[in-house]
């Protein structure tokens, strides 16, 4: 039976309530000294507590889909997602300062894994101030490569997930070098950032009437401000965005409502519509045309399809979006593109993103050029 099964839960319950019964039932007959009474008064007491949390615990992972499987839930879930296409019915600039420097891990030097330069851009239009982490590859550093520009990628975290968590928990410099001595991507720019660059407000990459324009500030101002400040092309050929969860959705919506800056959109566990609820507060004040626009399948069915990829990602069992990303691939239409990873397995959380990140930094190399 697997985790999220309807029947383990239960089982896991009815265990509950059964040893919570047993325990009540039992205790006056256990309530005389000895080693007999005391072990079995702290046995009944440890497997009640042990079968409740256990209740607790799938009852929460069901709801938020955390893991998938047990093998999921265990670590021991690694095959890598596979992509499927479908056929489409630094320094130097006054918006991005360097606050600091690092090396990928296991690379002591720029030009052998590259280099991880944190910065803080700001935002010329949307007057947003936003931390971020910039991975430039070894290629950038050496002479041969020294009058070439390099495509980039925006990379996002989902809510309230911190930019660190992209570079240590989904290991994106790691994974994008490995890729490129493997000699299955081109080297690329990664922009790592949060989508929270409100916080503690959850905005859903929309701009807020009166409040924070933060798809201004992911659409234009961050592309333009590292563009000024690195070898990096200007064009949408040039560009591309990911992201996983919330910062999955941001990305396929930046890419879908923005496509004259970026070429291609990915989106890790994404969902399709805005979220709205305490962390987000008002995001469309009664707008019903800025709510349908936040919806991606609406624009899919009413807005002019743009020329872009993008790539949606889910599993059989596990994720919560798979009926989702059925509907967005069946309403991408020509002269777009749409490619998927479906998982057989694989809850909402690191491990499952982590075994979809190769192929996808991959697919995303392939829709993009360096000038």
């Amino acid at each position: 039976m697997g985790l999220t099964s309807k029947t383990v839960l239960a089982l896991a319950m009815a265990s509950a309530v059964i040893l919570f019964a047993a325990t009540v039932r039992l205790w006056p007959r256990l309530a005389r000294p000895g080693v007999a009474a005391v072990s079995g008064r702290g046995g009944l007491l440890l497997a009640t507590q042990v079968t409740l949390l256990a209740a607790v615990g799938l009852m929460a992972n069901n709801s938020f889909l955390f893991y998938g499987s047990w093998a999921d839930l265990l670590g021991r879930e690694q095959a890598p997602g596979v992509v499927t296409d479908h056929v489409a019915g630094a320094a130097a600039s006054r918006h991005v300062v360097r606050v600091g420097t690092e090396h990928v891990p296991g690379g002591s030097r720029s030009t052998v894994g590259g280099r991880i330069d944190k910065v803080v851009v700001a935002g010329r239009r949307s007057g947003i101030r936003s931390p971020a982490y910039v991975y430039l590859p070894p290629e950038y550093f050496r002479p041969a490569y020294a009058r070439r520009k390099f495509p980039a990628v925006v990379v996002l975290t989902g809510y309230p997930g911190t930019a660190e968590n992209l570079l240590t928990g989904l290991q994106y410099p790691r994974t994008a070098l490995g890729q490129v001595e493997a000699g299955r991507a081109q080297p690329m720019i990664l922009v790592m950032l949060r989508p929270t660059v409100a916080p503690p407000r959850d905005t859903e990459c929309v701009d807020i009437k009166g409040g924070p324009q933060t798809e201004t500030f992911l659409s234009e101002d961050l592309p333009q401000a590292v563009s000024e400040a690195y070898r990096v092309g200007k064009r949408a050929r040039n560009w591309g965005i990911i992201g996983n969860s919330t910062g999955g959705y941001c990305a396929l919506k930046i890419g879908l409502h923005h496509p004259g800056r970026f070429a291609a959109s990915a989106g890790l566990s994404a969902y399709y519509r805005a979220a709205e609820d305490l962390t987000t507060g008002d995001l469309f004040h009664g707008s019903r045309r800025a709510r349908e626009r936040a919806d991606l399948l609406w624009s899919l069915d009413h807005l002019p399809q743009p020329g872009s990829s993008f790539l949606v990602t889910t599993s059989r069992e596990g994720e919560g979006n798979y009926w989702g990303t059925r509907q967005f691939v069946g309403k991408v239409k020509a002269p777009a593109q749409v490619s998927s990873i479906v998982l057989d397995s694989g809850g909402h959380n690191f491990n499952t993103w982590r075994r979809e990140i190769p192929s996808a930094l991959v697919w995303m190399s392939t829709r993009l050029s360096e000038s």
